[in-house]
């Protein structure tokens, strides 16, 4: 097995990481269990889970993730994983979440409150990357990184990271950090994808020139790379077909920018291009998000085991530069279809 370093840390990791937002919600502690060994046997070290999981998060689930997770935990030499998860982000930003009666910030309390949760939901220690889940434009930035230093000069947490930030929040925040002292965000976790390169366009150069590593979500797209929302009718029990029946505004909202007439076009292409290459269009999604010097691991999710065959069969793919180009043709003829 192949691993990587993230950013400039110690951090050993797996190329793909295994995601646990369904644990609780679509999948089951028996089926949890199962995702997690599968990957375990075939070599990942890197799991990711965070506060406020499963999705989609409501205030009796919250916290049910890292409860399920935990228990898998013992049954493994603790050494042996590569642990990160999250603080919920501000309620000042495009989601209130459903915990601490909804008024999270990235201050001083919140960053002290969450973390002790999640170490006793974890019953771990320690956790090897923790990670703001989005931005806090209102809280000052110094404070929040000194809130998340703090963590780290108590040994409760090894290293920092970030998630769903913009190339002037991270420079930010890592200038900051620099300038006081204060331990830095060694990774980013944006979303990227065939169908999602934003990350491109400013953040990829901000990560190369500062040795931050991206960790990219939703390689596959939320599912739509697999071609499932290319049939004819819509599949049942699936995240966006879920998320178009919700009378939640913002699911509705999500669900639309995944699935639309851009995104399944662009699909349509890549399938294509999987198929002649004798593979499944979920290895070539989650290969090609694997091909950047920027990415220390690819996060990949499932509902069950059985789906983690293709997404574990990127770890045994190299795309050469013509695959590559042919990508970037797909892009170039529908470029940003997710907005």
């Amino acid at each position: 097995m192949e691993h990587r370093y993230i950013g400039k840390s110690g951090l050993r990791v797996s190329p793909i990481c295994m995601g646990t937002m369904s644990f609780g919600s679509w999948s089951d502690k028996e089926e949890s269990f199962k995702i997690l060994n599968t990957a375990y046997d075939r070599g990942i070290n890197f799991y990711d889970t965070a506060e406020i999981y499963p999705v989609p998060p409501t205030a009796e689930l919250a916290g049910v993730t890292e409860h399920i997770f935990g228990e898998w935990i013992k049954t493994k030499p603790r050494d042996s994983l590569i642990i990160a998860t999250k603080v919920a982000g501000a309620a000042s930003g495009w989601f209130v979440p459903p915990i601490r009666h909804g008024l999270t910030a990235i201050d001083r309390h919140h960053v002290a409150a969450a973390v002790e949760g999640s170490l006793r939901r974890l019953g771990v220690d320690y956790i090897d990357l923790y990670q703001v889940h989005w931005p806090d434009t209102v809280v000052p930035i110094d404070e929040s990184m000194e809130a998340l230093d703090r963590l780290v000069q108590a040994g409760k947490v090894r290293y920092l990271g970030t998630s769903n930030e913009n190339a002037y929040g991270l420079t930010k925040a890592n200038t900051v950090a620099d300038y006081e002292g204060l331990a830095k965000f060694q990774s980013i976790q944006n979303n990227f994808s065939l169908l999602n390169r934003r990350f491109m366009d400013e953040l990829a150069n901000v990560c190369r020139q500062e040795n931050v590593s991206l960790l990219p979500y939703s390689p596959i797209g939320g599912g739509v790379l697999s071609g499932k929302y290319n049939q004819a009718e819509l599949p049942k029990n699936c995240r966006f077909g879920d998320y178009l029946d919700d009378s939640n505004p913002r699911q509705q909202a999500m669900a639309s920018r995944f699935v639309n007439a851009g995104t399944l076009a662009s699909t349509a292409e890549y399938m294509d291009i999987a198929k002649e290459l004798g593979m499944s269009p979920v290895t070539l999604a989650t290969a090609w998000s694997m091909n950047f010097d920027y990415v220390a691991s690819t996060m990949i999710g499932a509902r069950t085991a059985d789906q983690l065959e293709e997404s574990l069969a990127a770890l045994d793919v190299s795309l050469d530069d013509d695959v590559m180009e042919r990508c970037d043709e797909v892009h170039a003829k529908n470029l940003y279809p997710m907005g």
